[in-house]
């Protein structure tokens, strides 16, 4: 008997598909792409219309079988995406046109690398892009959307929508992750860097232990509202020191909290008893990543020890190989934090903006490269 055709459906919210539709097409690790975290963002409000977040998802089925998966939103500005192109959206603008709304696949203000294009192992890859691309295509169209943007996909999902739609842009940049190479423990991983490196780490964790700070974790459901509600006070102030309201809201994390608690690690600092900052971690199968952090005091090398000494000794105790700690860099760099490159990839309707775009990314590329093998070259290790 012939399997259904596929056919094609834009979700104007996550709850439009169940929890067990959606997480059959999701990995142990792609934890930013389960449905629950999904949901938080746009139950909570920090995804909505309101915010200039409009969920549009696209999602394949096979009869009532759901075979594969996008997430996408309408976007009627540029923040939260951490691929920047307010420059694009001058130069169009500068010509009459307008490049708002445009059209989003990415995991909303998390810039991290994985799978964008959720596809069931035994569905016909080549034939589920192609009925994406149709429909981003569409929306485009019918929507009088600028462009649609792929962001920080993993390599293999770049090359197969490069293959499928040739007029796509790639953009590259540059993150900072640490892998174990089989250090054993964090003495091991001292012991792999070179002496300056090695005694500036130690420094730097004396130093947070000499200004009466003491670090620990709490993971799982052993993390309380009271653990979110300081968590998020420490997160908020990182915003309101810049002068902007937090992108997610203290009802989101909560929200983490009570569906995907096996998946969060805290990191708190005290002073005597009193938690004065505080570092929110997701956990997979074998990666770590940090994202949050904030913090009610100024205290030298805090940051260092909560979002990356922490982390780092965080997966050599529990056997994970990859510790993802966020955006920016260089000082990650001198940490052990190797550069790795993140693709992103553009569908730009206007020719002469395409053209123009096309054109910076590839120069911006050659740039990125040298600036990425040059940092390989400046890493601790002996």
């Amino acid at each position: 008997m012939p399997l259904p055709p596929l056919s094609i459906t834009i979700l104007p919210t996550i709850e439009a598909v169940t929890a067990s539709q959606w997480d059959s097409l999701v990995d142990n690790d792609q934890l930013f792409l389960r449905h629950g975290f999904l949901h938080a963002l746009e139950a909570s409000g920090s995804v909505s219309v309101a915010t200039g977040w409009e969920p549009c998802h696209l999602s394949v089925w096979q009869g009532d079988q759901l075979v594969a998966a996008m997430p996408m939103y309408r976007k009627q500005h540029s923040y939260g995406e951490y691929v920047f192109d307010w420059g694009w959206a001058e130069a169009l603008e500068r010509v009459g046109g307008r490049y708002y709304p445009k059209a989003l696949s990415a995991v909303p203000f998390t810039p991290v690398p994985g799978a964008r294009t959720l596809i069931a192992k035994h569905a016909d890859a080549r034939a589920v892009r192609a009925l994406l691309a149709e429909a981003w295509r569409e929306q485009c169209d019918s929507l009088d959307l600028s462009s649609w943007h792929l962001l920080f996909a993993d390599e293999e999902e770049v090359t197969a929508w490069q293959a499928q739609c040739p007029e796509l842009i790639s953009r590259e940049g540059v993150q900072f992750q640490w892998r174990d190479r089989g250090f054993g423990d964090f003495e091991g991983f001292l012991a792999s860097l070179t002496s300056k490196r090695r005694k500036m780490i130690k420094r730097e964790r004396r130093l947070v232990a000499e200004q009466g700070l003491k670090v620990a974790y709490v993971e799982g459901d052993a993390i309380t509202p009271a653990d979110i509600a300081h968590f998020y006070r420490c997160y908020a102030i990182t915003y309101h020191e810049r002068g902007r309201p937090p992108y997610l809201n203290h009802d989101f994390f909560e929200r983490l909290r009570q569906t995907m608690p096996e998946a969060l690690v805290l990191v708190q600092a005290y002073i005597e008893d009193r938690p004065v900052a505080a570092a929110l971690y997701f956990r997979g199968t074998s990666t770590l990543y940090g994202r949050y952090w904030g913090s009610e005091v100024v205290a030298d090398c805090l940051h260092f020890e909560a979002c990356y000494y922490q982390g780092i000794e965080y997966c050599l105790q529990h056997g994970l190989t990859l510790f993802d700690p966020g955006t920016q860099g260089e000082h990650k760099l001198v940490r052990g934090f190797a550069p790795q490159r993140v693709r992103s990839l553009h569908y730009i309707s206007h020719p002469g903006l395409a053209a123009g775009v096309a054109q910076f990314c590839h120069q911006e590329g050659e740039h990125v490269s040298a600036y990425r093998e040059a940092a390989h070259q400046a890493l601790p290790f002996k």
